[in-house]
Order: C-alpha cells, then structure tokens, then sequence
C-alpha cells in the first residue's frame, strides 16, 4: 500500500480540513483514495448514517468512489468508534478497519484518515496506534497552533516513533490567527519536518506538502 496516515494530537484539532487541503494538492500529480473506515456523530438521513468527514475527503479527491467503499463504518454516537460501536450492538474488529482501508485501492495513493488522536479507541480493543502499525503507512499528525500545541505534538511524535512507524510531518492548524511562535519552537526539538497551515499561508504550505510526500 503506498499512502499515508493521518492522525491528530487529540480531537478537535482540525484534522478533517487540514486532511481536504493536502488531498487536493496530491490529486494534482497522482491519483489519489481516500479511506476514512470508520466515523462516529454521524447524522441520520433518508435511514443511512450520513458521515461527514468522510463526505468532504472524498469531495476532495474526486476519485468517484462511493461513500459506502470510502467509509464503510458509520454510527450516530458521538464518542469513540469502540464505544459507539457497542452503543449500535456490532462488533468493530481492527481487522474491519484494515480490510476497509485496502479495499479497491490498487495502485493509487492511500489517504487514510483514522479517528480522533494516535491513541484513541478505534475498534474492539484497538487504538488508532494498532490501525497505523497495520497499514504501515508514514504519519501525518495535525496539531492545533494554540498554547500547549509543542507538548502535544512532541507526544505524539514519540507514540508514532515508538510504533517504529516514520512521520512523514507534522502540521500546526492555526485555527484561529495568533502570535506564537510554536512553529519555531517546534522545530528546535524535533527533527521531524514541521509545516505550519492557515488560509493565509495556503500555498507555501502546498508546495512544503508536495516536497514531503
């Protein structure tokens, strides 16, 4: 499988957008899938779970896949996928999950979008950190800009390094504008390439993107 996999510091940091703005950049050179196996809060409509995230990635790339191939694991509990899982009465192995992900891939570039943070509940005793190990895929980790984002981040680096997994970089989301300087101080620990995006920044982030994969 020759792709990449795209976890977050925590919940909530923007992944899903971020995750949309590099699709579009990689479609330009390669044919690009996306896979998000499995999304949780997800809305009820004409009697199908509707999933959000996944709608937008698969938007993104334009690849024509249905939304049932893209993301096969929909449920309406906003929690962890292992505990909405339960709520809905099925059982979510981790060998769902990697089945999923390389379904109907082929050659294409895998963009694979787990649930959450490197070490949140995925499936039945699983985290996002078994999915990652499974599929072999380098790391992008997305990090909110905000105070506390450089111990966030160089945590969740090392969970990924700890996996012996490499990372293909890191992405500091400015949410909302600010004056701090964790991109800079993020840099001097890790060795590991730092991006940072905002709508501002959006091209110079393009081009960092393109050079990394």
């Amino acid at each position: 499988m020759n792709g990449v996999f795209v976890t977050g510091s925590n919940t909530e940091v923007g992944k899903t957008t971020v995750s949309v703005e590099i699709i579009k950049q990689l479609r330009k050179k390669r044919k690009v899938v996306v896979r998000k196996p499995v999304e949780t809060d997800c809305e009820l409509v004409d009697g199908s779970y509707f999933p959000k995230d996944a709608v937008k990635l698969n938007e993104a790339c334009g690849s024509g896949e249905s939304l049932s191939q893209v993301c096969p694991y929909c449920f309406e509990l906003e929690a962890s996928p292992e505990e909405a899982s339960l709520d809905a009465g099925k059982s979510l192995g981790l060998e769902d999950l990697v089945y999923a992900c390389n379904d109907g891939v082929g050659e294409s570039f895998v963009f694979v979008e787990g649930a959450g943070g490197f070490y949140s509940p995925i499936a039945d005793k699983a985290l996002n950190s078994d999915l990652a190990v499974q599929l072999e895929l380098p790391v992008i980790i997305i990090v909110k800009d905000e105070l506390g984002a450089i111990s966030q981040a160089l945590l969740t680096i090392d969970a990924v390094l700890s996996k012996k997994l490499k990372i293909a970089f890191v992405v500091l989301n400015e949410l909302r504008e600010n004056t701090l300087s964790n991109l800079e101080a993020l840099r001097s620990y890790t060795d590991v390439p730092v991006l940072k995006f905002s709508i501002k920044n959006s091209e110079l982030f393009y081009l960092e993107v393109e050079k990394l994969i």
